[in-house]
This record gives structure tokens, C-alpha cells and sequence, in this order.
């Protein structure tokens, strides 16, 4: 789908939809991504973003839509990961742009990616601004956020902020703005983007979102280089970035389990009747059914994490090992935890679960519970009781 939307007069929408993208290293994009990119038509033609590399002729199309590529004066690389700059290379030979703009650290990881030395960069810094003729943009370096390279890009007269990797969602659609969506199917896409992406960068969000306010910003639209643009209150996403940084978790508990022959299934349930005792929301996921990426969406807001899984060949099911080293990566926090499992004649898996759950500084709050074989009644109490001692540290912590 090759579409041009104006965000406002002079300033479109140039990029490309990906509507079959399922993997984005490693978090599950079942509903496909869009990759943002942004003209503006001023003194100076300027194209904030490239596309993946297999979409640069969807680009150029929606480019030759509003003026020949070849009439691009600047092109603004807010940030270097090639499914935003993947195309820059083709693009600087369409384009011959007479500033290719782009942060200090964005200029190394440019060199390093694509070992071009004649390319004319303009370096900027932190709230240092360029004029477009009728436009000012101002730079706003977002390091880390995800990768050092990362910057914002405000237009000050259109108060649109260009804000690359942040605010975004990894969803395809015709609409290109919040308010043309369901707002909750939106919001649920955000937060799984937060929840994968952002989310071990979380004390940096809060500092971001911090100097922003500062600079006393006025924001009508913000454009991020994924999914849909915020038009209609866009302030929402930057609240709701706050809330999710902070941590602070809800009475919830969320239970990752993965079983051989049903019994590690077993005491999952047992273990979610204890919760529900005591009115804790409680969800139950099997890895089995639910791609690693849905498990920490879940995660984001609960107080509990609660592992489950079978022992094979003296260690945890494979599924699991899979789950806890994502998990490692994405750095959760303010949250307690247990483990459970069954097993035939060795009986590793929990004692490993626990171990990984200390190491990412969760709370372990039980020593586990580990069934031989098939679970009978007493075993499915040591479950309950186990479920209703985590019910007791969620509401009330110490």
C-alpha cells in the first residue's frame, strides 16, 4: 500500500507498511509494523527516516507522490537500526542530499554499518536547531533509548515531535493516525512495544520524559517511527510511558508454565485457585500456546511472577530456559516471585527456576514446589498453599 498523509500542511507521511513481518528479533509481531519516515516541504526538502531495505521502493513511491527525490535537500537519520536506515545507502545515491544530519554517536554507527566516508554529515547536538526556512527543527539526543545513536526531531512552528523509536507500536494498518483506531487495540500494542522494547531502559524514560518537560515543549502530534501517529491527545502515550517506567505493580499475578505430560499444568491451576482466594488477578500462560513477547506484556504491570515447569535431562523445559533468558535481557523489577514444577527421578527444574528468578533480583517469597510424577491431592495443596502465601506478599508488601 503505497498512501501519502499530510500530518499537517507541507509535512507527509512517507513510509511503507509492513503487513507480513511476524518476528522482530524475537518479539512476535502477528499483526505486522509499519516503518515511519517524514517529508517535509520547506526551503529545505527534508526526509526524516529511511525504511527497511526491502521496502525502499515503497518509499520512493510515496515520495514521488509530493516532489521528486532528487529535489530532497537534507535527510535526517534519527536513528541507525536498519529498519529505519536499511535503505539509507540507495537513498543518498537517489537523493545526494547536502546534509545527511544525524547525532555524533548516530555518525559512528553510520561508518560502522555502512563504511562511507564521503557521505556529508552534519553533525547536531542536543538542543541544537536547524533551519528549514520557514521551519526549525530541534535535536533532542535520546541515548538509549533504544541504542546510543537515538534522537528526537521537534518542529518547533508545527509542535510535531519526530520521536524515532519511542511512543510507537508494532502494528499494520490503512490509518496512519490514533484517533482512526480502537483506542484499546492501540493501547494494548503500545504497551507490548514498552513492555519489549523499552522496558530495561526504564529509569532513562523517566529522566527523558523529565528534561522534556523542561524544555516547556508544545506537542500537538507526536510521530514515531512505528505504528500509528498520535494526533488526538497525544500526550496520553508520554503519561502512560511515565506510568510504565515507574514500575509500580498492580495486585497481579502471572503464571509462565510449560509441562511434558499435563502435571506441571495441574499444579499450575492449583496454584491460581490459592491466588483467587484471595481476589488476586491472576492470569495462567502456557508456553506452549503463548509466544515469549505476550508473557512479559503481562508481566509489565504484575507483582508476581510465578514459573512452572517440568525437569528433562536435568534441567528446565526448553520453552522455559527460552522465557527466563528473554526475560533476563528485559530487566523487570518491583516484582516477587516462586517456581514450581514437576519431574520423573531427578528434579532439577525448580531449584533452577529460583536460581534465574534471584538473579534478576525478583523476590522469592517460597522455596517452590516439585511433584514426582502425578500430582495427587496433597500434592495439589502444597499448590494451593503455595498460590495463597504469594496472594498474601501481593497485598501486602512489605
Amino acid at each position: 500500500m503505497r498512501i501519502n498523509v499530510e500530518l499537517k500542511e507541507g509535512i507527509h507521511w512517507v513510509g511503507a507498511i509492513d503487513w507480513n513481518i511476524r518476528d522482530f528479533h524475537g518479539y512476535s509481531t502477528n499483526k505486522g509494523t509499519t516503518y515511519n519516515a517524514y517529508l517535509v516541504m520547506d526551503d529545505k526538502v527534508t526526509l526524516f527516516d529511511t525504511v527497511k531495505k526491502p521496502f525502499k521502493q515503497d518509499l520512493v513511491h510515496c515520495i514521488y507522490k509530493v516532489v521528486d527525490p532528487s529535489k530532497i535537500d537534507y535527510l535526517v537519520v534519527n536513528h541507525v537500526e536498519p529498519d529505519h536506515s536499511g535503505s539509507v545507502a540507495e537513498m543518498m545515491e537517489i537523493i545526494k542530499p547536502e546534509k545527511l544530519i544525524c547525532s555524533p554517536r548516530a555518525k559512528k554507527a553510520l561508518l560502522q554499518h555502512y563504511h562511507r566516508e564521503d557521505w556529508p554529515y552534519h553533525v547536531v547536538e542536543s538542543g541544537q536547531d536547524i533551519s528549514l526556512g520557514k521551519r526549525t527543527v530541534q535535536f533532542i539526543e535520546t541515548r538509549m533509548l533504544h541504542w546510543p545513536d537515538s534522537m528526537f526531531s521537534y518542529l518547533k512552528e508545527d509542535a510535531i515531535l519526530i520521536s524515532s523509536d519511542a511512543f510507537g507500536q508494532h502494528w499494520a494498518t490503512s490509518e496512519r493516525f490514533n484517533d482512526q483506531v480502537d483506542s484499546h487495540e492501540l493501547m494494548y500494542h503500545a504497551t507490548k512495544y514498552y513492555a519489549n522494547i523499552l522496558l530495561p531502559y526504564s529509569p532513562l524514560v523517566l529522566k527523558l520524559i523529565a528534561d522534556v518537560q523542561k524544555l516547556g515543549l508544545k506537542i500537538d502530534m507526536i510521530a514515531p517511527d512505528h505504528g500509528l501517529i498520535w494526533r488526538d491527545n497525544p500526550m496520553q502515550i508520554v503519561s502512560a510511558y511515565a506510568q510504565w517506567a515507574q514500575q509500580v505493580p498492580k495486585q497481579k499475578a502471572v503464571i509462565i508454565y510449560d509441562s511434558m505430560w499435563r502435571s506441571t499444568e495441574m499444579m499450575a491451576k492449583a496454584v491460581a485457585d490459592g491466588l483467587a482466594e484471595h481476589g488476586v488477578c491472576t492470569k495462567i500462560m502456557d508456553l506452549a500456546g503463548t509466544h515469549r513477547s505476550d508473557a512479559i506484556t503481562e508481566l509489565l504491570d504484575a507483582r508476581a511472577i510465578i514459573l512452572g515447569s517440568s525437569t528433562l535431562n536435568n534441567g528446565m523445559l526448553p520453552r522455559m530456559a527460552d522465557m527466563l533468558c528473554y526475560m533476563k535481557g528485559l530487566r523487570p523489577s518491583n516484582k516477587i516471585g516462586a517456581a514450581f514444577g514437576s519431574y520423573g527421578w531427578s528434579g532439577e527444574s525448580v531449584r533452577l527456576m529460583t536460581k534465574a528468578l534471584e538473579e534478576m533480583k525478583v523476590k522469592v517469597v517460597h522455596q517452590g514446589v516439585s511433584i514426582q510424577y502425578v500430582p495427587e491431592h496433597q500434592g495439589l495443596k502444597q499448590c494451593v498453599e503455595l498460590g495463597r502465601e504469594l496472594a498474601v506478599a501481593i497485598k501486602n508488601p512489605a
